[in-house]
């Protein structure tokens, strides 16, 4: 009866003391993080790069959409493209004010529910009457010229769900079951839905983005090799499974073997950029815009910004996105806590991957799959998301602690 009650004793003292513990990081989560004067210089360094990237954005849309809204339905103004993504300009600087005044740990509480409104929405598009459909590709949710595209918003509820799971199981890294698995579950479904639209290249950014924070927060090597293996065989499959796809593939291997279907656009792009030189023909003297490339205002625009600003002002943008990687690095390095680690880690992540992907793609040493480049491609439900994700690494970075002096 001793050692029952003995028993019973410790048990009880473990779930108090279990129970102390929640109490005090629940305490801790729900006291607000004041700025530091740190990190509001931190911050104000993020700040003028995303304004920069969007200011740049801007101009390159309205010079590289000139002609194209000339020939757009009804339109009769260069500008239409132009004032279109000004408008969602506006709403991502109101989406990048607000989430950069916001304390970022209250996304933990609605992790889950917007990973689900993410997941509905993915669904949404495919339902007649809400999904609208264009060139045969059904991701779009809207009506007339308001539309948005669901597997944008995916991208940033993917990376705070990862990072609220993967803080919360800060001390179990070591058991994939509960680390690994469950996001590869997420990224599976959020990929099939994405894929079924049809759309390959988000789940390559997805794929990457929630690898990468597993690897970041310590999982274990040899179970993300194995499903980096996994879903690389997997993707490999589905890109020759379809014929567009595969052709695709065949155009980046010897792009002249079709220069006038399969390979057409990644050869006008590479013929832009080699027009632009050193200093470029100069803004809005871009030849490649006049029907020659397909999607110059959008996911091949950096072959008119190297045309038109040349090598020099290629290098520039380039830098800048070096730059957003540098200072994404020290906010999540900084951050005073794990969930805001992972948080800028992921967006860091996610923004500079892509823009590299988009680079390489539209330079040729990647097969073609239609992401665009964060920022400066046209396109409303990217640009809001984009600046919506910087300016929740603004607010961290507001928050990191003055670094100790050695």
């Amino acid at each position: 009866m001793t050692a029952t009650r003995g028993g019973r004793s410790s048990n009880s003292t473990r779930r108090s003391v279990d129970s102390t513990r929640r109490n005090v990081k629940r305490q801790r989560r729900n006291k607000a993080l004041p700025a530091t004067d740190f990190g509001e210089r931190l911050a104000a360094l993020l700040t003028a790069v995303f304004v920069v990237l969007t200011v740049f954005g801007l101009v390159m849309v309205l010079s590289a959409s000139s002609v194209t809204s000339l020939n757009y339905q009804n339109s009769d103004t260069p500008f239409f493209h132009f004032r279109r993504q000004a408008i969602w300009a506006g709403l991502g600087a109101v989406a990048f004010i607000t989430a950069s005044r916001l304390d970022y740990r209250i996304l933990r509480r609605l992790a889950m529910p917007a990973l689900l409104l993410s997941v509905v929405l993915l669904i949404v598009v495919f339902l007649p009457g809400f999904g609208v459909s264009v060139n045969g590709s059904k991701r779009w949710i809207g009506f007339g010229e308001f539309r948005i595209q669901p597997s944008e918003l995916a991208k940033l509820t993917l990376v705070v769900f990862v990072a609220d799971l993967l803080a919360r199981r800060e001390r179990r890294m070591d058991r994939p079951e509960l680390t690994v698995r469950p996001v590869m579950i997420v990224l599976i479904g959020l990929s099939a839905l994405i894929i079924a639209q049809p759309k390959l290249g988000t789940p390559i950014v997805l794929g990457a983005v929630a690898w990468l924070m597993l690897f970041v927060a310590g999982a274990r090597l040899s179970s993300l090799l194995a499903w980096a293996g996994t879903l690389t065989a997997a993707g490999a499959v589905l890109a020759v499974m379809v014929s567009y796809r595969f052709d695709r593939l065949k155009s980046f291997l010897d792009p002249w073997a079709d220069p006038q279907d399969a390979g057409f656009q990644i050869i006008q792009s590479q013929v832009g950029i080699a027009s632009g030189g050193l200093w470029g023909v100069g803004l809005g003297a871009s030849r490649a815009k006049w029907g020659f490339l397909p999607e110059a205002h959008s996911d091949f625009i950096f072959a008119v910004v190297a045309e038109e600003v040349g090598l020099v002002g290629a290098t520039a943008l380039i830098v800048a996105f070096v730059m957003l990687a540098a200072l994404g690095v020290r906010t999540a390095l900084a951050a005073p806590d794990r969930f805001g680690m992972l948080l800028a880690a992921g967006i860091t992540i996610w923004l500079v991957f892509q823009a590299f992907l988009n680079i390489a793609i539209v330079l040729g040493l990647l097969p073609t799959t239609g992401e665009p480049l964060p920022f400066v491609s046209a396109g409303g439900s990217s640009l809001v998301t984009t600046l919506a994700a910087g300016g929740l690494l603004v607010s961290v970075a507001r928050r990191a602690p003055e670094p100790e002096l050695v």
